[in-house]
């Protein structure tokens, strides 16, 4: 019994000192396997910082669905097609002589007409109807003379009446949309309103004169409303464009100024 309990001895022994290194060598496992857990760890955080500063980054660099500019490019927009096209109200805050030109033989011929005025019809009453009322044969020089100068008051008085500058805000949206059809129609049909262009190019110079009213009143709740379904509009039609002509939609958009990301994709209007 006493040489069974002396050989029960070593072996006790054995078992406290596998178990004392097993137990050293699951901490060291455990250490490595925690430093491993804590690089990743700190390596996902750096991952997910980076990340939301280039989210950051791109939503400050988005150009905005409002106005299709990215931010400090909207100088581009005055340089645009449609943008040098438009009747902007702020010309008529310009000096007098700044607003006209002598054409058609009348020294202050206004530089934007009223609507209703084109091309063809300022030549006919400015210059053909004149003419036939000066040329008659049998004359006397005097009355010739006095005839002439008639015509040209008549002239001068009736081109300050169809200036521009005398109407209201809807003659002039008039006259921008007037511009805008014949503008973006096409020579087969020089006064189409409803090709896809014409529409896109409305939309947008809706849209622009609704945002800036909305500058000046922040709290139009109902109109804040009418400007998301306009730009949701002519997101729908300039999608449908991309998909049956991309090379009309490339063209158009950057006759509107407007950037690809500002149409394209989920569209969040603030």
């Amino acid at each position: 019994m006493f040489r069974a309990r002396a050989l029960a001895q070593p072996c006790r022994a054995g078992n406290v000192a596998s178990s004392s290194s097993s137990a050293f060598h699951t901490s060291a496992v455990l250490s490595k396997v925690s430093e491993a857990r804590l690089r990743s760890r700190a390596l996902k955080k750096a991952n997910l910082e980076r990340r939301e500063e280039h989210v950051k980054e791109e939503r400050a660099n988005a150009p905005s669905v409002i106005l299709g500019t990215r931010p400090g490019e909207e100088h581009k927009w005055r340089t645009s097609y449609l943008g040098k096209l438009l009747v902007d109200e702020s010309v008529f805050a310009q000096p007098p002589q700044a607003t006209v030109q002598p054409e058609y033989g009348v020294a202050d011929m206004p530089k934007y007409k009223a609507f209703g005025v084109a091309e063809a019809e300022a030549k006919t009453l400015f210059r053909r109807l004149p003419d036939l009322t000066i040329d008659s044969p049998g004359r006397e020089e005097k009355a010739q003379k006095e005839v002439e100068a008639a015509e040209r008051l008549k002239a001068v008085n009736f081109a300050r009446v169809i200036d521009l500058r005398n109407a209201d805000v809807a003659g002039i949206s008039y006259e921008n949309r007037r511009r805008i059809i014949v503008a973006f129609s096409t020579p087969e049909n020089p006064f189409d309103p409803g090709r896809t262009e014409v529409q896109a190019a409305i939309l947008t110079y809706r849209i622009r004169k609704l945002y800036a009213h909305l500058t000046r009143c922040k709290h139009d709740l109902q109109n804040k409303l009418s400007l998301r379904k306009l730009v949701h509009q002519r997101a729908k039609i300039l999608k449908y464009l991309k998909r049956t002509a991309r090379v009309r939609y490339d063209a158009l958009l950057q006759d509107l100024c407007v950037e690809p990301d500002a149409v394209e994709g989920e569209l969040i209007v603030k």
